[in-house]
């Protein structure tokens, strides 16, 4: 007779426990336990399989040809393209372009591949016009309109897609699992069946995921390992521009982006990121040019500063595109390490444009920002800037330094202010542009202000 148990699973770890708990012992969330009841089943020794470790030195390593989804920013932070039976999720705000993009994939390979979409969000009706809006000739995509994980699964291995779509995971549930779609029960066990499948079938499989009010993804983080490629969409969706960001990427890099524009005929492909997040004409004060690379790409960024008295009892300082954390620790140097008096100012940074900036390397883009809000005064001429600030208030070496110059060049910068340690390996000029060189944060200052 089976069993049924009850257990107590933590939203947004995953952690299990036989009793409710307000407060998680692993992650540290409060109030995130929810029920969940599942049957309970013995092993069977007949289906246990006997198998026999091997050494890694015999096994022979087989190339992995790329399916090309001919959206070249979406193979760019895929890592060439699709492999066959990865499983990749993709997260994102409501609204910001997932199956958007999605379909225009699917629209482009249908031709040359059998792909299937499986909407659990949208009626077919929907999805068809929503393709004539967007894309006007789909091609022969087939669709799939079902909730039921069992009947996926069996639709999958009856059909053998090259491509699947899954719009998206939360939707999907089981029948043996006691508890609603989207639980973390469900997202788990769909997840686990579709990987199963990916892997012993050779199909690709792209799950749309839902994002919490705070961006991360919906549902516990055991489904993100267990996934091969996680890609997020960043960027506000009020404005046309979105960045899509490899969070996790089992066969290629995680520091690529991918840049695309929102249009009456879907995503397109920006091939000039600098061009779109960089303002034209002369830098106002609070503002500077940061030269940031991304994986293999470099693109100049405008950082923007707001320094103003603070009418409450605290000051406050708020980062909009970079590590708040870090903005604090900049400020901290800027007042000890380079005589700036801070305190008492509301402090305001933004990164142009709706994107996210987290290497170091943004650091003295940030600081001259600050600066030139707090002394009201522009940075003169055509003058971009990178360098990881240390608390001492040094400037650090930091990598890329010859494509983050050649992208200044390209955009027209005739001034690129860096730290000595990378100008001693470039020299005084590269390609024409003039290279200043700071030790310290101090020295950043006067030779861009005095």
């Amino acid at each position: 007779m089976t069993k049924v148990h009850s257990l107590f699973t933590c939203g947004e770890c995953g952690y299990e426990a036989h009793k409710w708990l307000g407060r998680c012992p692993d992650c540290g969330a409060w109030n995130s336990f929810t029920e969940e009841r599942f049957a309970g089943r013995a092993a069977d020794p007949a289906k246990v399989r006997d198998v026999t470790p091997r050494r890694i030195d015999e096994i022979e390593a087989q190339a992995v040809e790329r399916v090309k989804t001919r959206i070249s920013e979406l193979d760019r932070v895929l890592g060439g393209g699709i492999v066959p039976g990865s499983i990749v999720l993709v997260g994102g705000e409501p609204g910001i372009g997932k199956s958007t993009l999605l379909l225009q994939v699917l629209s482009n390979l249908c031709r040359d591949h059998r792909v299937l979409l499986v909407s659990g969000e949208e009626s077919p009706a929907q999805v068809k016009l929503r393709a004539d809006r967007l894309l006007h000739d789909v091609g022969p995509v087939e669709i799939l309109a079902e909730t039921n994980l069992d009947s996926v699964v069996a639709a999958l291995k009856k059909t053998k897609p090259d491509l699947v779509v899954v719009d998206s995971v939360q939707t999907l549930y089981s029948d043996e699992i006691g508890s609603v779609p989207g639980s973390v029960s469900q997202v788990r066990e769909a997840a686990g069946r579709l990987m199963r499948l990916a892997k012993e079938d050779g199909i690709s499989v792209f799950l749309v995921g839902h994002v919490t009010k705070e961006g991360a993804l919906a549902g516990p983080r055991v489904l993100e390992h267990m996934v091969d490629t996680v890609l997020q969409f960043e960027g506000d969706r009020n404005l046309t521009y979105r960045v899509l960001r490899s969070v996790k990427n089992r066969f290629g890099s995680t520091n690529e982006i991918g840049v695309f524009e929102m249009k009456e005929s879907g995503l397109e492909v920006v091939d000039d990121p600098s061009a779109l997040f960089l303002e034209e004409g002369e830098r106002s004060c609070g503002s500077s040019i940061l030269a940031a690379l991304e994986g293999s790409r470099a693109l100049l960024v405008e950082v923007q500063a707001l320094v103003a008295g603070t009418g409450m009892q605290y000051a406050r300082q708020v980062g909009n595109g970079i590590d708040r954390s870090r903005l604090a620790m900049i400020v901290a140097v800027l007042g000890r390490r380079a005589g700036l008096n801070l305190a008492g100012s509301d402090i305001f940074v933004n990164v142009a444009g709706g994107v996210r900036v987290d290497e170091p390397a943004a650091d003295l883009a940030v600081a001259l920002a600050i600066a030139s809000a707090h002394r009201d005064r522009p940075v003169k001429g055509r003058v971009a800037c990178f360098g990881e600030v240390s608390l001492t208030g040094d400037l650090r070496f930091c990598i890329g330094a010859e494509r983050r110059v050649d992208e200044a060049l390209k955009m027209g910068i005739e001034t690129v202010v860096l730290p000595a340690k990378n100008a001693a390996a470039l020299g005084r000029s590269y390609n024409g542009v003039e290279l200043v060189e700071a030790g310290n944060l101090s020295q950043a200052l006067a030779r861009v202000f005095d």
